[in-house]
């Protein structure tokens, strides 16, 4: 089972230089398959160690940001998946970009993943079963969620309002965009959950959150082929959610023939939503 956790949670990382995977819709080598090359980390991460923020209390590179073209009047903070980093989702974000927004796609610490056999990767937390009712690394997701707060109060201070900020991810990156919306006292826009699900479930209220987000809009995205996050575990948390926040706000679209990946689709329904939440302003 543990070797079996291992191969899965290698497979799950969507855009990374860590593991072999597809980048979305298409291929990528890995960095070693090829005349023994040697890992090739991301620019932010060559030279640059004295340039860091503090997640969950270990070092990471600053953020990757797509900065609006004009003065942003708004902003998305995107995580990213397993053992990925915030590369790959800003280079997609940068497709569907709206003029005023910025996005900043931050990059998770490296830490050993118990169920990938303590192996060293980018982590918001530490993954201990794949099961429902698998043991859940409470510390780490509340660490890495103060986290997530602190990059929203570092953009209110940039002259963002948090309630012109949207928060999203996807799989462990939007497990923990539904946590952190759902317990910080940010009002925020929105937030957008791609192929994840709600971590800490058990933790929050039979009835609506008493917080500032419990009429949040959020946009939840899954592959009706998920191997990995399967659509039930997705379609079970939109019902969840829908307890927790006004369920009219609540939207979940699935994608045929989708598996642990993003589509174009689901790109351009993101971009929809966010374009509609985060009009500009004159």
């Amino acid at each position: 089972m543990m070797f079996l956790g291992l191969i899965i949670l290698i497979a799950q990382i969507r855009k990374s230089h860590w593991a072999p995977l597809w980048a979305g819709r298409t291929w990528r080598s890995h960095p070693l398959a090829a005349a023994r090359r040697p890992l090739r980390l991301p620019l932010t991460m060559r030279g640059r160690s004295s340039r860091c923020m503090c997640l969950n209390n270990r070092s990471a590179p600053l953020p990757a940001i797509v900065p609006a073209v004009r003065k942003a009047t708004a902003a998305v903070i995107f995580l990213h998946g397993l053992g990925d980093t915030g590369h790959g989702w800003a280079e997609d974000l940068a497709g569907i970009r709206s003029a005023h927004i910025k996005y900043i796609c931050p990059h998770a610490p490296v830490m050993p993943v118990t169920l990938n056999m303590n192996m060293a990767m980018p982590s918001w937390f530490d993954i201990i079963g794949l099961s429902p009712d698998s043991q859940e690394d409470e510390t780490g997701i509340k660490q890495a969620a103060e986290s997530v707060k602190a990059l929203i109060r570092q953009e209110v201070k940039n002259g963002i309002p948090s309630n012109r900020i949207i928060l999203g991810g996807f799989s462990q990156g939007g497990a923990l965009s539904l946590y952190t919306a759902l317990t910080t006292q940010q009002k925020l826009a929105s937030v957008t959950a791609l192929s994840c699900w709600l971590p800490l479930r058990a933790s929050f209220p039979r009835g609506p959150i008493s917080g500032l987000n419990r009429d949040i809009s959020i946009l939840q995205c899954h592959g009706n082929l998920d191997p990995l996050v399967p659509l039930m575990f997705g379609s079970l948390t939109a019902e969840r959610l829908k307890t927790l926040v006004n369920p009219a706000n609540v939207t979940f679209k699935t994608y045929g023939g989708m598996i642990h990946s993003s589509c174009q689709q689901e790109m351009m329904d993101i971009k929809q939503f966010i374009d509609k939440l985060l009009t500009p302003i004159d």
